[in-house]
């Protein structure tokens, strides 16, 4: 790998999320060698990854160079690998360009979406973890309207402009949100041929109610929103399969849709090599202690999505949404630096700075500790909080700019078919 010898002990970070970036970032002027290793060169910033494949964002005002990040510190080294295996007993990691000795191994690899064993779903539907994936499924709906303009199937018409979104957590909603919102003010614009009330835009969801994390009077608001910008709304519907371009459910309902997105739900993106069959814990991930040490390794942590720590607030782990994964790694740094001077580490406790979720323009809502509130000035705060956010300069500048032009003009600056796509599914042949 060319990483140089050194005296200092050497941290190999697995993944450039929010974790790994925290933590890296807490460390660049100790004297400590930092490895930073991902199978991609940037940083995404994955709450905005709906805007990316909703024509509202362009993928580098939500990606940024991890090298840029990494040249503040003349100890901090990046390489573009696959992390395959870890070696626990030779302190060794094995990659996709080769092995590589540690000191300390931080796991920051984050999540990946959970298809819950349905294999069919995994072959056929489309989601978004990457910007890889938002810009296919930008390339996708957009696909979907020129084609539906064209065809002279009424059918197939009605299959290409049918969207069906599984899951209605912050992903699904806000999804979901941000297409009614591309058929309300962006159809009528481009495609003077197609009838917007043809489009439909589906949102399913197992639990009673949108947003299931969030308190019931987010959801009861949340899913308002949606209904004023015609989106239809389906609780306790659990999606079966979706096979032949229909989607089938528990209760009946089917739906015939050429975009079927999942975002019903991630776990851990393990890694082998340490016993990870046996230490797996609910979602895919690690068992932590309250200093982020995987169980039984006193030299390997994770952080983040990947990370299951147990206490008495959360007995099943903590969210798997960004501020654990940012607040572990600023904490590992310490921690770290006084494992090294053998001392006692501090143990981790989480701050709840909220949760919030935007369902379109001036529609948004927020839990912060006991207040709950929506609408405009919620919408507001999720805007700022996000901004705040991103990593770099450029892309605030780039992303506000973004967001003003969208709001003044009520349009979407990024309808492009820069890389066309089509999702592996059957011939359609049998909607009637």
């Amino acid at each position: 790998m060319n990483i140089p010898s050194t005296d200092l002990p050497r941290l190999v970070i697995v993944g450039g999320g929010f974790g790994g970036i925290s933590l890296a970032r807490n460390l660049f002027d100790k004297d400590i060698q930092i490895v930073l290793l991902d199978k991609r060169n940037y940083h995404t910033f994955q709450p905005l990854l709906y805007q990316v494949s909703t024509s509202g964002l362009e993928p580098d005002s939500i990606a940024y160079p991890i090298r840029k990040i990494l040249n503040k510190s003349k100890n901090a080294f990046f390489r573009l690998a696959e992390v395959e295996e870890i070696i626990p007993e030779k302190n060794e990691l094995v990659t996709s360009i080769g092995n590589l000795s540690y000191d300390y191994l931080v796991i920051a690899s984050g999540s990946k979406t959970n298809f819950f064993g349905n294999q069919t779903i995994e072959e056929t539907a489309v989601w978004m973890k990457s910007v890889p994936q938002a810009l296919n499924l930008r390339s996708l709906i957009l696909e979907n309207f020129e084609q539906a303009t064209i065809t002279d199937n009424p059918h197939h018409r009605k299959s290409l402009l049918t969207f069906v979104v599984a899951g209605a957590g912050p992903t699904g909603v806000e999804l979901s949100g941000a297409l009614a919102e591309l058929k309300n003010h962006i159809i009528v614009k481009d495609y003077q041929d197609l009838n917007p009330d043809e489009i439909e835009v589906h949102l399913l969801e197992g639990e009673d109610r949108v947003l299931p994390p969030m308190s019931k009077k987010a959801s009861a608001a949340a899913e308002k929103f949606l209904k004023e910008l015609g989106v239809h709304v389906h609780t306790n519907t659990f999606v079966e399969n979706y096979e032949n371009h229909k989607v089938t459910t528990n209760c009946g309902k089917e739906f015939y849709t050429e975009t079927f997105i999942w975002s019903a739900g991630v776990e851990g993106a393990s890694i082998g090599g340490i016993r990870a069959k046996d230490l797996m814990m609910r979602g895919n991930r690690y068992p932590v202690n309250r200093f982020n040490q995987i169980e039984g390794y006193e030299n390997i942590f994770a952080i983040g999505d990947i990370a299951c720590m147990q206490t008495e607030a959360f007995p099943d782990g903590h969210p798997m949404v960004a501020q654990p994964a940012i607040q572990q790694g600023r904490l590992l740094a310490k921690n770290l630096l006084k494992l090294m001077d053998n001392k006692p580490m501090e143990e981790f406790t989480y701050f709840d700075k909220g949760t919030m979720a935007t369902i379109g323009r001036n529609k948004a809502v927020v839990d912060l500790g006991k207040l709950r509130f929506g609408g405009f000035f919620a919408w507001f705060i999720w805007m700022f909080v996000h901004l705040w956010f991103l990593v770099g300069f450029r892309n605030r500048v780039v992303t506000f700019f973004n967001w003003v032009y969208n709001y003044v003009n009520y349009d979407k600056a990024a309808r492009l078919i820069l890389r066309p796509f089509k999702a592996k599914k059957l011939e359609m042949t049998d909607v009637e």
